[in-house]
C-alpha cells in the first residue's frame, strides 16, 4: 500500500538520532508486550506479513506518534478481533468475559527454545529456474497494489543491477492477505543512490534491497 509506513526518500521527518545507551525495554509493559506476542495463540493463517499488513492499516497519525511496541499492540489486538478470539471489553478490562472457556495448551517453558529457534525459516523449493543472474541490469515494476508489498515506492520504476539470488522465498503479496505462500525468487538487487533519487544524492552511495522476482524486468 501507499501508505506512511513506507518512508523511504521522505522529507520533512527530522534525522534518525541513535539514544546512547538505549535500554532493550524503555517501559515494563514492552517487555510484557514482546512474551504475550510470542506465546500468544495466533489466529488461524496468521502470519508475519499479516501482521505487517496490520500495522499498515494504522491510522497515519497513530502510526507516527505511537512506539514500537505500541505498533505490536494494535496488531496483535486487531488479529484477534478479527479472529473472533477476544472482544473489546476483554481488552479493556483485560479479564476474560463471563462464561469463557478455559484453555489449557499454554505453551510449557522447556519448549520455548525450540520453538523460537524453528521460526521465521521462509525458503522454499519452486521447479522454476530464476529468471535473473547476478550482474543482470533489471527494473523494479512501477506498481502500485491496494494490499501488503516488499517493493517500497521509492525503487519503483528505478534500475538496478541484481547482486545475488537468494533461491526462492514465500511470497509476502500473498501470504498477508491468506492467499498462499506462493513462493518465488529473491534477489537482492543494487540501486546507486543517484538513480533512486537524483543528482542531490551521495556519489557512490549504493542501496540494497531484496525483491521478488514478480517485482522485476528486464531492462
Amino acid at each position: 500500500m501507499n501508505g506512511i509506513h513506507d518512508m523511504g526518500g521522505m522529507h520533512g521527518y527530522g534525522p534518525v538520532a541513535a539514544e546512547a545507551g538505549e535500554p532493550v525495554f524503555h517501559e515494563a509493559w514492552e517487555a510484557r508486550m514482546l512474551g504475550l506476542r510470542r506465546a500468544m495463540t495466533s489466529p488461524p493463517g496468521f502470519t508475519i506479513d499479516r501482521s505487517r499488513h496490520l500495522r499498515e492499516s494504522m491510522p497515519p497519525i497513530a502510526y507516527l506518534s505511537w512506539t514500537y511496541y505500541e505498533h505490536w499492540y494494535f496488531y496483535t489486538a486487531l488479529s484477534l478481533l478479527q479472529a473472533g478470539m477476544v472482544t473489546m471489553d476483554e481488552l479493556r478490562t483485560g479479564r476474560a468475559a463471563a462464561g469463557s472457556s478455559k484453555r489449557e495448551d499454554a505453551a510449557r517453558p522447556e519448549d520455548v527454545d525450540r520453538q523460537l529457534k524453528t521460526l521465521g525459516n521462509f525458503a522454499r523449493h519452486v521447479d522454476s529456474p530464476p529468471r535473473f543472474a547476478a550482474g543482470q541490469s533489471v527494473r523494479a515494476r512501477n506498481m502500485h497494489p491496494t494490499g501488503h508489498t516488499r517493493l517500497p515506492r521509492y525503487a519503483r520504476g528505478k534500475r538496478g543491477e541484481v547482486y545475488r539470488w537468494h533461491g526462492a522465498n514465500v511470497f509476502p503479496d500473498t501470504n498477508a492477505h491468506g492467499k498462499g505462500e506462493c513462493p518465488g525468487h529473491l534477489y537482492a538487487v543494487m540501486f546507486t543512490a543517484r538513480e533512486l533519487w537524483g543528482e542531490e544524492a551521495a556519489h557512490g552511495d549504493k542501496v540494497f534491497l531484496d525483491l521478488w522476482e514478480s517485482y522485476l524486468e528486464p531492462a
